[in-house]
């Protein structure tokens, strides 16, 4: 049953996340363990969970001695193509006390808006759910550029969470909420709850790029949630550091309530 609010996290039966590159490469990359954890603690309760992680290129910049991040393409797809690797990896090592395996899924925009590869998609992951395994998706960049050139995974996590019918999205950041302004302005106050016919308008969510490594920010998650709750999702956003309360149904972050059309 569809999340109508954030309380009904608790006992969603499946729930889709995303966490931004920010959030866990680099000097953040200690945050994959706590991850795991919250979703290996949902996951022991019977919820279906899916993580959309961004991180790719981030996690291979190091690997290749590339200082910071490429400002040519074919550099942040090889430099993606090899963190992806090892991203995928240091979530399968901390899934494993946890006897949970990961299942990689690489995706672009298009091939949820191309029926065939949008079926397929699907079913490939219910039946990953069905057996048990965590599908860990993220943008196939070395075919793809609209997440390198313009946006994070939200808009993705979005698009997943509407495929799978899930009955909630929740969007990882490094905040803890959104605000009704950057949240480094003293004037800036905390939105517990965005109606689903809220108007928005007037509201400064910051700029899209947020730091070296990682793109987005809250323009996007806004627009990624506006989006899944459209189609009858509830979205909840808030910081890396709260998922296990957030999979709790805690009263924390930003709850962008669905559609109801019934």
């Amino acid at each position: 049953m569809s999340a109508r609010d954030r309380a009904d996290l608790a006992t969603a039966t499946r729930i889709v996340v995303k966490v931004g590159s920010s959030s866990i490469s680099g000097e953040a990359s200690w945050r994959i363990p706590l991850i795991v954890q919250a979703l290996s603690m949902a996951h022991r309760r019977g919820v279906e969970v899916v993580l959309v992680s961004s991180g790719a290129i981030a996690t291979g910049i190091p690997v290749l001695d590339l200082g910071s991040r490429p400002n040519d393409l074919a550099t942040q797809q090889a430099a993606a193509a090899v963190g992806q690797n090892m991203l995928v990896f240091r979530y399968q090592e901390a899934l494993r006390p946890f006897r949970i395996v990961a299942g990689q899924v690489l995706l672009t925009t298009g091939d949820l808006e191309n029926p065939t590869p949008r079926s397929n998609a699907r079913r490939a992951m219910d039946r990953m759910l069905a057996l048990g395994v965590l599908p860990i998706v993220n943008e196939n960049d070395t075919v793809a550029t609209q997440e390198i050139r313009f946006g994070d995974n939200d808009r993705l996590a979005a698009l997943v969470a509407t495929l799978l019918h899930a009955d909630a999205l929740v969007l990882l950041s490094d905040v803890d909420s959104l605000y009704t302004k950057p949240p480094m302005d003293p004037d800036a106050e905390p939105i517990d709850v965005v109606a689903a016919d809220a108007d928005l308008t007037g509201l400064e969510f910051g700029a899209s790029v947020v730091n070296s490594v990682g793109t987005g920010g809250a323009a996007t998650k806004v627009s990624a949630a506006r989006m899944a709750a459209a189609a009858g999702i509830g979205v909840l956003v808030t910081s890396a550091d709260l998922v296990g309360k957030a999979l709790e149904g805690a009263p924390i972050g930003t709850w962008f309530e669905p559609v109801v059309t019934d």
